[in-house]
């Protein structure tokens, strides 16, 4: 399948993307744009910063902080400075700054950093145990997280690194909670990843984005929304910025396919996957054995089977590069597993 395929196919069924919220306009210190600024530590060019994304003018920008509109002009033109600690420390409450930003050693400061080195190091530590087969260990490691950042972004301090690793947080703790909810629970699970959809999509990352996608219709996938999940699986595919995040995605887009019924979409997609196979490194998902077993799942579930049981009757792909390439010792992809799937593709 070529890659404008899944993107024509994405556009044609895709649901309306969320509307930027009021929520938005407290992520101003988070955009690109703004990290440029508050890397200068320019008290005049924040200013003017702060009141061009917000639309105020001096007037309104000197209530704010306490001051007039001729002093705040001043500053603005750099005609006036800000020395005192005081003062520096009672702009950067009121424009919801990081102290640092403007000079000023803050415990609360001093806390966000060490909250976000011990945030990544849970995150990384989580997926290590819930691949591990404790998946119960991660929940109980990303809840206190995800609830410690969603309080700091409620306060309004929304630096862009707490932002992407609430995203991630969140995403993790969908993710495990797929993992040990009840199958008619699994809708919470994808609920988890679908709030970092809006953070991914605000900041306009495709990477970012391409995987939350790919986690949040995997997740609805198993829940057993499936033309949700195709959705949010295509949009992926086509959001994917290169050939490496594209076969993360497209063996869960062609069982989600499969799952749906869609035979159409399904074989395109496998098409494209086994095109990928000799230039993608491979992964516990993406490798020839468990395409394989994921095209033998297919065509049963789109209703051929008479061509699964030839499939079947063929010799399973060896593990490693190369679709076409047979050993004879390895077992059939059905062996072992009976109804379920390896462990490596989810539930």
């Amino acid at each position: 399948m070529a890659g404008g395929e899944i993107a024509a196919s994405a556009g044609e069924d895709r649901l309306p993307l969320p509307r930027p919220s009021t929520r938005h306009a407290q992520w101003h210190w988070a955009t690109p744009q703004a990290q440029l600024v508050l890397a200068t530590g320019d008290l005049a060019d924040i200013l003017r910063f702060y009141r061009r994304v917000h639309r105020l003018n001096q007037t309104a920008l000197g209530e704010l902080l306490g001051y007039d509109k001729t002093y705040i002009s001043a500053l603005e033109l750099g005609k006036r400075s800000l020395d005192d600690l005081p003062s520096r420390r009672r702009i950067c409450e009121a424009l919801q700054l990081p102290p640092h930003v403007l000079g000023v050693t803050d415990p609360t400061d001093t806390d966000h950093r060490a909250m976000l080195q011990f945030g990544e190091s849970t995150v990384r530590l989580a997926e290590i145990a819930r691949q591990s087969g404790h998946a119960t260990e991660a929940v109980s490691e990303l809840w206190p997280l995800v609830a410690r950042l969603e309080a700091r972004v409620e306060d309004g301090h929304t630096e862009r690194d707490v932002l992407h690793l609430l995203a991630r947080a969140r995403v993790g703790l969908g993710v495990a909670l797929g993992n040990v909810l009840p199958e008619e629970r699994l809708v919470t699970a994808a609920h988890w990843t679908a709030m970092s959809l809006e953070i991914a999509e605000y900041f306009d990352d495709a990477r970012m984005t391409s995987y939350v996608l790919r986690m949040h219709g995997n997740e609805l996938r198993k829940a057993s929304l499936r033309g949700a999940a195709v959705q949010r699986l295509s949009r992926a595919a086509a959001t994917a910025p290169d050939e490496t995040a594209r076969a993360a995605v497209l063996p869960l887009l062609a069982r989600a396919a499969g799952a749906l019924g869609n035979g159409e979409l399904f074989d395109r997609v496998m098409r494209e996957t086994h095109a990928l196979l000799d230039r993608v490194d491979h992964t516990s998902l993406f490798n020839p054995f468990s395409l394989h077993e994921i095209r033998l799942r297919g065509l049963v579930a789109t209703g051929r089977t008479r061509e699964a049981m030839r499939l079947v009757e063929q010799s399973p792909p060896q593990r490693g590069r190369g679709c076409l390439r047979s050993t004879p010792e390895l077992p059939s992809p059905w062996s072992g597993y009976g109804s379920r799937w390896p462990p490596s593709f989810g539930r």
